[in-house]
């Protein structure tokens, strides 16, 4: 046995000597295992980070036209819902049994008072679930809000509107951070050579700042089509149904500043016939189909805005300090100076939806080309918004002060005009103005989020401060709510001050950036959980077992100084 052992082992060398030949085993193993002459390492890592950044891009257009689709499809059947449900033969032969008109005004009592709580759970929200996800749930309930309207009852319309009203600042809010998020990950990509991208530090101040004016400008260029897409159910289905302006406008006498409220005078019937209640599922079908692309267009093809171990530091700084950081965030005065802007942000947009298009355009044109006129303010404010790329070049104020002028101008003009009653000649000036209009709500809009983007760029607060913007537009729209009987004067006149008060608490922000003021800014904790994983064995790392008894992290809310070299840079971008 022992001798066949040794020749099996004698024969197997013999074979190994004869295959190998010239070569050995180590040489054999070298040219497996090692490197390909014709692989190019900063070649392969070129693509790689190029498609880094066509899947930023592509993130971008998906999130943009998500809004947009959610957006378009929430207006548009809300203000098909509200026509149809005014209109009292429609009520009394579909819905006899119920009130309908009460039910209305509950639905926009839920959809304008429940956005007021919002400060309190939309940070908390945004960083439990993630930027994405909060995104995601956000559109869900609008879809909610869609299907809500297949059975149209107290319990499914008013609940579903209530739902709308929890999640409109949260879903803007992540909008807002989504984009800004995308600019600096796309600087990232750009320059990923550098060291402090490498080490995953901070970018040097300002060096974000043309991607984010070129995303938001994007962003609010998708989004501000929501309101033509708003007008699709009117233009392809409900106009075929309305009465024409002798019948609807019979009983009105004045029209734009002589009008008081909204539209005294307007017929209650509005509908020479009414639609059948197919005809209604296919059209809501739709709008649910829009509504479910959305939600597959933020599920597929938004990736998420941080890394998983960023978004793990972002939420075990503590849900106290989450809940209580938009409130210290509020001791700013950059913050506090644009406050008024924000208001007016909110102002402008729903006052062009129902003041002007209602008592202006309606008034005079009748309700069949209402339509129309939010088309030529949604097409004017989506091209327009091309206009905020000229801060590449020029100061970062210009977009806003531009938008401002245009708007005071027009606000003048409607507080000294009021339009004849059925008077189809006025249209084009009733047209211009709606164009005009939506060129000042592009710049007031991309203005402000560039301008958000550029003073916080910590991505640890970029989610406060956006809350913090979106929150006050929902109380602008609240109190716009709650004045819709005011005269009409009243409410041009609101908008007016409003709108001064803004430009001049923005020119103070200016002066005082330019004198190197400084701000104060709540320190945000270190993150506070136990460590665990590879990660954790970094140097530098913000989680290291050290760093949780800090005593800096006790005093979470003492103000971060502001050093004279961010001053200085503050000041030369202002100078351009």
């Amino acid at each position: 046995m022992e001798k066949d052992l040794s020749c099996y082992q004698e024969e197997a060398k013999a074979a190994a000597g004869n295959g190998s030949g010239s070569e050995g085993p180590e040489t054999q193993l070298d040219d497996f295992v090692g490197a390909n002459l014709d692989y190019n390492e900063e070649e392969e890592e070129q693509k790689y980070f190029r498609r880094k950044r066509l899947g930023v891009v592509k993130n971008v257009l998906a999130a943009s036209l998500a809004g947009t689709l959610t957006y378009g499809i929430y207006l548009g059947l809300l203000q098909m819902q509200l026509i149809l449900h005014y209109d009292e033969t429609y009520r009394e032969v579909k819905y006899s049994n119920i009130q309908l008109e009460d039910i209305d005004r509950k639905v926009l009592m839920g959809i304008n008072v429940t956005p007021v709580a919002a400060l309190l759970y939309t940070p908390i929200l945004i960083r439990f679930f993630g930027t994405k996800w909060a995104m995601f749930l956000a559109v869900g309930v609008y879809a909610l809000f869609v299907s809500s309207n297949y059975w149209e009852r107290y319990f499914t319309l008013v609940p579903s509107a209530v739902a709308i009203g929890v999640a409109i600042v949260p879903l803007w809010a992540s909008m807002g951070n989504y984009i800004t998020r995308m600019a600096q990950k796309y600087y990232e990509y750009v320059n990923y050579k550098e060291e402090h991208v490498q080490e995953q530090r901070q970018a040097p101040r300002g060096a974000c700042n043309a991607y984010i004016i070129v995303f938001q400008s994007i962003f609010y260029g998708c989004f501000h089509l929501s309101f033509v897409c708003a007008q699709m159910p009117m233009l392809f289905f409900l106009n075929n149904y309305l009465y024409q302006l002798n019948h609807t406008l019979f009983g009105v006498k004045h029209c734009g500043t002589l009008s008081h409220g909204t539209l005294s005078g307007f017929n209650k019937t509005v509908l020479q016939s009414l639609p059948r209640s197919v005809s209604l599922i296919i059209v809501e079908s739709i709008l649910m189909a829009g509504a479910f692309l959305s939600m597959l267009l933020v599920l597929l093809l938004c990736g998420s805005a941080y890394r998983p171990t960023e978004e793990i530091d972002m939420r075990s700084i503590g849900w106290g300090n989450i809940f209580q950081l938009p409130f210290k965030h509020m001791r700013d005065y950059r913050l506090r100076h644009l406050f008024p802007f924000f208001i007016y942000s909110g102002f402008e947009v729903l006052f062009v939806c129902t003041g002007f298009s209602l008592n202006y355009g309606v008034c005079a044109l009748g309700l069949e080309k209402l339509a129309y006129l939010l088309a030529a303010y949604g097409s004017s404010a989506s091209a327009c918004s091309s206009l905020a790329l000229c801060t590449l070049r020029l100061r970062r104020h210009v977009p806003l002060l531009a938008g401002a002028l245009v708007h005071a101008a027009l606000l003048v003009t409607l507080f000294c005009w009021a339009p004849e009653p059925r008077d189809e000649e006025q249209a084009p000036l009733l047209y211009a103005i709606a164009v005009l209009w939506g060129t000042g709500s592009a710049l007031n809009k991309t203005g402000i989020s560039i301008l958000l983007g550029m003073l916080y760029e910590s991505k640890e607060r970029q989610d406060f401060v956006f809350t913090i913007y979106h929150w006050w537009q929902a109380l602008a729209i609240f109190a716009v709510y709650l004045w819709s009987e005011l005269p009409m004067k009243a409410k041009l006149s609101i908008l007016l001050l409003t709108l001064a008060a803004g430009v001049g608490a923005y020119l103070w922000l200016e002066r005082k950036l330019g004198q190197r003021v400084p701000y104060r800014l709540p320190r945000i904790p270190r993150p506070r959980h136990k460590p665990h994983g590879y990660r954790y064995l970094e140097e530098n790392d913000s989680d290291e077992p050290g760093s949780e008894g800090d005593e800096e992290d006790k005093d979470s809310d003492q103000p971060e100084p502001t050093s004279r070299e961010e001053l200085q840079k503050d000041e030369e971008e202002q100078r351009g």
